[in-house]
């Protein structure tokens, strides 16, 4: 419980720390949410108490239903669930990112995440292609899941043609 506490500590003075990047103080953010070690989001030790189930469209149109545990990235979700390969987005670094994790989510629960930070915006523009971009388009791993998102609808779309081998 120390530990937690010296993180929490740690990570509420980084994210006072003006010379940090948003990059650096969403990889600590996000690091600390997905840590072994409870959380807020994830107090209980069991991890029936961690599952959230959402459902995602598939490009095919068919729901399916999708269980993630709170603090994972909706990414892991669902790539553990096999709608997103996982060998097309080995890491979960928005530097590295190639948009191909990105997903649609429903406007009700697109309102109940936190903004996309600069960084996920920029990577969303970049693989626009010049196109409008989507106001409802996420990078899946950037969204880490919580209670509160039990329930939320997104889509996977198909893969852009410049994706594919």
């Amino acid at each position: 419980m120390a530990i937690m506490s010296s993180l929490h500590k740690l990570t509420s003075h980084l994210n006072r720390t003006p010379s940090l990047s948003l990059y650096s103080k969403s990889l600590i953010t996000r690091s600390s949410a997905s840590s072994t070690s409870p959380s807020p989001h994830t107090s209980s030790k069991k991890v029936s108490d961690r599952i959230v189930k959402l459902f995602a469209i598939d490009p095919d149109g068919q729901k399916r239903e999708i269980v993630g545990l709170s603090g994972q990235t909706l990414l892991k979700a669902l790539a553990n669930s096999g709608l997103i390969d996982p060998a097309s987005h080995r890491l979960e670094e928005i530097d590295a990112c190639s948009a191909e994790c990105e997903v649609n989510i429903a406007q009700e629960w697109l309102e109940r995440l936190p903004p996309a930070s600069y960084d996920e915006q920029y990577v969303l523009r970049r693989n626009s292609r010049a196109r409008v971009l989507n106001k409802h388009s996420r990078l899946g791993c950037q969204v880490v899941l919580t209670q509160e998102l039990q329930g939320m609808v997104v889509a996977v779309p198909e893969p852009k043609p410049w994706d594919i081998p």
